[in-house]
Parts: C-alpha cells; sequence; structure tokens
C-alpha cells in the first residue's frame, strides 16, 4: 500500500516537473507567389525582420515576388502561429500603385511576433530598390539603380549595379562588385569589400577592413576604427580617418569635459599679494575636490 502511495506520488512529481520544462516549438511554414504587372522604371521597397531578402533581374513586363512564412514559438503558441502563417499566405503584404511596388510592410504587429518572411523578387533591370532586414541576408543583383540596402546585422552583397549604392548594416559584412556609381558603405564591426568600382567610395567600420579596387575616377574617403585598408587602382584624392577608441564608449571624452568644468569651477581663486590666508584656529578646514569613483558619480574628499 505505501510502495503504492509513494508510485502515485513520483508520477505527479514527474509531471508537475514536465510542465515546467521549455517545450521544443512546433514550427509552421508556408509559401505565396505573386507576378505584378508593370510598365517602365520600377520603384521597389522590400523590407523583412529576421527574413532574407534576394532581388534579381527578369523580364521587363512583371514583378515576380516569392515569399517563405517560417515561424517560431513553443507548443502553446503553435495554434495562433499555426493561423498567423495560413493568414500570410492567403492576404501576402504587398501593395502596388502603378510602378511603385511595396513588399513587406505590415502594420499589425502581432503578425510579425514569432514570424519571419524571406522574399525572393524577380524584377526589371530599370529598378530602384530600397530595401531593409532586421537579421536577415541581402542579396541584389543586376539592377540599374539607384539601390539602398540597410540591415541590423545581416551581410549586404550587391553585384552588377548600374548607378548609386547606399549600403549600411549594425554588425555585419557588406561586399559590393560591379557598381558603377558612387559607394556610401558603412559597419558597426564588419568588414567593407568594394571591387570594380566605377565611382567615388565613402566607407565607415568601426572595426572590420577596408578593401577597394577602382575602375573609374572617384574620390576616396575612408573612416576606420582597428581594421586594415588596402586600396587598388584608386583614380582620386585619398582621404583617411582613423576613430578614436575611448573605454567605456563614446560617454569617455563627455565624462573628462565634466571633470575639467568642475575642476575650474571650484579652483581657490588667487590670492592678491601682501595677503596671507585666514588662520584656521585649530579647525580642520575641509575641501572639496571633485573626483571620479568607481561608479562614475561626482563625490567629496
Amino acid at each position: 500500500m505505501k510502495s503504492n502511495r509513494l508510485l502515485v506520488l513520483s508520477i505527479l512529481i514527474l509531471a508537475v516537473m514536465s510542465l515546467r520544462l521549455p517545450v521544443p516549438a512546433r514550427a509552421a511554414e508556408g509559401h505565396f507567389a505573386r507576378t505584378l504587372q508593370v510598365s517602365g522604371a520600377v520603384d521597389l521597397e522590400v523590407q523583412t525582420g529576421s527574413g532574407t531578402i534576394d532581388v534579381r533581374t527578369g523580364d521587363s513586363s512583371t514583378v515576380r515576388i516569392t515569399g517563405t512564412i517560417r515561424s517560431s514559438g513553443g507548443w502553446f503558441d503553435s495554434g495562433s502561429t499555426e493561423s498567423k502563417v495560413r493568414y500570410l499566405e492567403a492576404n501576402p503584404p504587398i501593395e502596388q500603385h502603378g510602378n511603385f511596388i511595396k513588399i513587406g510592410h505590415l502594420e499589425d504587429r502581432e503578425l510579425q511576433r514569432n514570424i519571419a518572411i524571406s522574399y525572393e523578387s524577380v524584377t526589371p533591370a530599370e529598378t530602384r530598390l530600397r530595401s531593409s532586414s532586421g537579421s536577415g541576408e541581402q542579396t541584389i543583383e543586376g539592377l540599374r539603380g539607384p539601390v539602398e540596402a540597410s540591415s541590423g546585422s545581416g551581410h549586404l552583397k550587391l553585384t552588377n549595379i548600374g548607378d548609386m549604392v547606399r549600403a549600411s548594416t549594425g554588425s555585419g559584412r557588406i561586399s559590393l562588385e560591379g557598381v558603377k556609381g558612387n559607394v556610401h558603405a558603412s559597419t558597426g564591426s564588419g568588414e567593407i569589400t568594394a571591387t570594380d568600382v566605377a565611382g567615388g567610395l565613402h566607407a565607415s567600420t568601426g572595426s572590420g577592413s577596408v578593401t577597394l579596387r577602382q575602375t573609374a575616377p572617384g574620390d576616396v574617403e575612408v573612416s576606420t576604427g582597428s581594421g586594415t585598408l588596402q586600396l587598388e587602382g584608386v583614380h582620386g584624392a585619398v582621404r583617411q580617418h582613423r576613430q578614436r577608441q575611448h573605454r567605456g564608449g563614446g560617454r569617455r571624452p563627455r565624462l573628462l569635459a565634466a571633470l575639467d568644468c568642475l575642476r575650474q569651477r571650484h579652483r581657490a581663486p588667487p590670492q592678491p599679494a601682501g595677503l596671507h590666508a585666514p588662520r584656521s584656529h585649530g579647525l580642520r578646514q575641509r575641501s572639496y575636490r571633485p573626483r571620479n569613483d568607481r561608479s562614475g558619480h561626482i563625490g567629496q574628499t
């Protein structure tokens, strides 16, 4: 009898513990495809969160868009994520106004939760593109341009662009090849590689290296923190800036300036000639002198 009670108690404990353990995610996946008719140059905007963006060229009269929807979440979220995937399959976030096409704009934030959408677009070569992603990679090829691509932490790869390029990412790598126009590229900690560039280059990176091979005249301006700089075939003026590195980020220069200001404020005024400082009459005078303690505050000594 006692052994039966212990067995039942053990089963109950295991059941409670299993409820507290993380449940593997039950991912749902969906797809959609749309073909839009256009005439003339296309203005294309694409945005996504953690999905990828792939844009390449096709025929001159259509824009073909393929989307892959993936969800993530626990077992208890599987019903809601599944319904969101099915809704997006039937109602993909695609808008068209003549030759202006917007992809990925979702006003309902609930639809974005635990959902990643990757977009593949085949568009006419005469396309101007603006794309953005949160952490997904972007691959863009063959557009007339101009092209403006940005990402939070994803890598950017742009090939054979016929006009100006602006590419920026927080911590990703930027790879540019065959750009026939000026290039503006910036990244926080990734490297920048620009080859066969027929134009000027303005590049900025915090800790990555910069490599440039130029094929047509254009000025070069590069700002780097700790990365290396490699230039080949430059046909213009070159300006290089080294970013100053401070411990604790950009707050340290402000802190030093504040300390200097306080020192100036509390510095004793000069005594006129022939006058002497008053006696303390045996009392110890407490002086106020700013100092920077470990917490970053100004205190008394």
